[in-house]
């Protein structure tokens, strides 16, 4: 395997947010290129253990590697960290002090042209975070309905231009199925006018971003996922969700604040009857940022947020 490269975001904030202690259990649930796991196994002592979870086979293998100096304190598992309950039970673990999840496509996924993530190269289709599920872009792309690829485009991708990219997309494949990136990009910039082509962001970035995310369910997963992991988090754990884009991080932030404040009774009622009882604290009332030095080193880091919450 050629080197894994990524680079690990929000890394120092994300793991002083988990607190960890030396015997402590903790859970990178987005393994990646294993930054933020490796920093945690150095703050690690005997009868402390990481388990890092992460759907990508590449990324589990080179866990391999760059985690071996630290033995048996360290579990991978390639899995989606929606599964956190049954990866927890089959590893006997009841309870952990720290979730970590960083919900950004890697730089090694962007990077490696062949899994069709980046608009910036020519590739196939593709855009499997997991590449054993058989729904990849090619799917998406050549098969949903007009009106399912303009929902996922606006929602997902809050596209301005939806229909007319849907359209367009619909239109080309009746002539020959649309295989590739490069092919898929020529499209989005034809259905988008020319003058809005002219500011913001590459064309098909938002487009990109809303099939990437169609493709693994991204946001489906995501609020059941934390929710899962703060019933495993001991008291007084923490769990750090780093998103990056607004959709992400709208679902943590909302999912946070019913976790904190769950009670679903009328406002005039005088005291609580529905009996739901905070399960965190929020950590975070505002997200935190990544600084100018960061950002000069990474500039992929410029639109992540870190949102941390404790158990209580």
């Amino acid at each position: 395997m050629s080197e894994y490269k990524h680079v690990s975001v929000l890394r120092e904030e994300s793991i002083e947010g988990l607190l960890v202690t030396g015997t402590g259990t903790y859970v990178d649930g987005t393994l990646g290129g294993a930054g933020h796991s490796k920093e945690i196994c150095l703050r690690l002592n005997e009868g402390g253990r990481l388990i890092g979870i992460d759907q990508d086979e590449e990324a589990i293998e080179n866990g391999k590697i760059k985690l071996a100096s630290f033995g048996d304190k360290v579990t991978l598992v390639r899995d989606n960290f929606k599964n956190i309950n049954t990866i927890l039970d089959d590893l006997n673990i009841e309870k952990a002090d720290g979730f970590l999840l960083d919900l950004g496509v890697s730089s090694r996924q962007l990077d490696e042209a062949e899994r069709g993530f980046s608009y910036m190269q020519d590739a196939p289709l593709d855009m499997r975070m997991d590449q054993r599920q058989t729904k990849s872009a090619y799917e998406v792309v050549n098969t949903y309905p007009a009106a399912e690829l303009e929902r996922i485009l606006r929602d997902y991708g809050e596209e301005r231009w939806a229909r007319r990219i849907a359209e367009f997309i619909v239109d080309a494949r009746k002539e020959t199925p649309i295989q590739t990136t490069g092919a898929l990009v020529e499209i989005i910039k034809k259905a988008i006018p020319k003058k809005a082509r002219e500011t913001g962001p590459h064309p098909a970035k938002r487009s990109f971003q809303a099939i990437r995310i169609e493709v693994n369910g991204e946001l489906t997963i995501l609020e059941k996922a934390i929710s899962d992991m703060v019933d495993r988090l001991n008291t007084g754990g923490r769990i750090c969700v780093i998103t990056f884009h607004s959709l992400e991080d709208r679902i943590v932030k909302q999912t946070f604040k019913t976790l904190e404040d769950p009670c679903i009774c009328p406002k005039e009622f005088p005291v609580c009857v529905c009996g739901r009882k905070p399960k965190i604290r929020i950590i975070t009332k505002k997200p935190i940022l990544p600084g100018a030095e960061e950002l000069e080193d990474n500039p992929r880091a410029r639109s992540a947020k870190l949102r941390i919450a404790e158990r209580i």
